[in-house]
């Protein structure tokens, strides 16, 4: 049987999901935000603007239409910013079924309610859509895992078929799939690691050397992990790739826009 997996949102992350899984020859559609930007995606082929000089697939198709890139998908991906989830979510929720897995990569907590992306799609979806509903996060930057270097993540979930399933549709020989039920652990840690990774980029900035640098990553994932208990989160969760994995790569790599920030500051 034909795997169908939609993209919503034409992001760096969700392009680069789009290709990678296209590549394996999985029948692919990116949903962009205007007809404009699905117009110029499928003139050059490529996205200019984010993953320039990466080719399409040909399985890889882009659309501006929700029921059309959304048809008989049995992965829909919700590759959008945190702070545009809901909206994007209630454009799109009369396009989705029951056994669809509904699978968030976006890293945040949505402004001023301060819930994770699985509670926001729990209140914008109904009852009957929320066992789909799973989050991805780890130590995941693009521009790495579009070159098919070697990289983990995890797919959170409360449903074990569900995260199965998208564990088994995610997998590849460069870019390995774990599967947890602890999504609050999950989320919060790909969100809450900005802030540290804000600090050590401003470590960076200061010259304040490698002992400060490590002194505070290792206080942070520390605070990161009380905070997590504290929502109901398992500790072992920080110290996995949603956790510790992430904060390395995140508060090290010169790709991460985070650390970048903070060291300008």
């Amino acid at each position: 049987m034909s795997i169908k997996v939609a993209v919503v949102g034409a992001t760096t992350w969700g392009t680069t999901l789009g290709i990678v899984l296209a590549r394996r020859k999985l029948q692919v559609s990116i949903l962009t935000r205007t007809p404009e930007e699905c117009s110029d995606l499928n003139t050059s082929r490529e996205h200019l603007r984010f993953l320039p000089g990466i080719p399409f697939p040909k399985t890889l198709t882009v659309s501006s239409n929700a029921e059309e890139a959304l048809a008989s998908s049995q992965l829909t991906i919700i590759a959008v910013p945190s702070d545009r989830l809901r909206e994007n979510v209630k454009n799109i929720k009369h396009c989705l079924t029951s056994e669809t897995i509904i699978l968030n990569v976006a890293k945040g907590i949505e402004l001023p309610s301060c819930l994770q992306m699985s509670q926001v799609l729990e209140e914008e979806l109904p009852p009957a859509l929320h066992r789909g509903i799973c989050s991805l996060s780890g130590p995941n930057l693009a521009k790495e895992i579009i070159q098919e270097k070697p990289a983990s993540t995890v797919v959170a979930g409360h449903d074990h078929e569900m995260t199965t399933t998208a564990q088994a549709i995610l997998m590849s020989p460069s870019f390995r799939v774990y599967t947890s039920d602890d999504v609050v652990g999950v989320e919060l840690g790909g969100a809450l690691k900005n802030i540290i990774a804000l600090g050590a980029g401003i470590c960076d900035g200061l010259g304040m050397g490698n002992n400060t640098k490590s002194a505070f990553i290792t206080r942070g994932l520390a605070e990161m992990t009380r905070l997590g208990i504290a929502a109901g989160a398992q500790p072992l969760t920080f110290a996995g790739l949603a956790g510790l994995g992430d904060i390395i790569t995140t508060c090290a790599s010169l790709l991460s826009r985070n650390r970048y920030v903070g060291e300008q500051l």
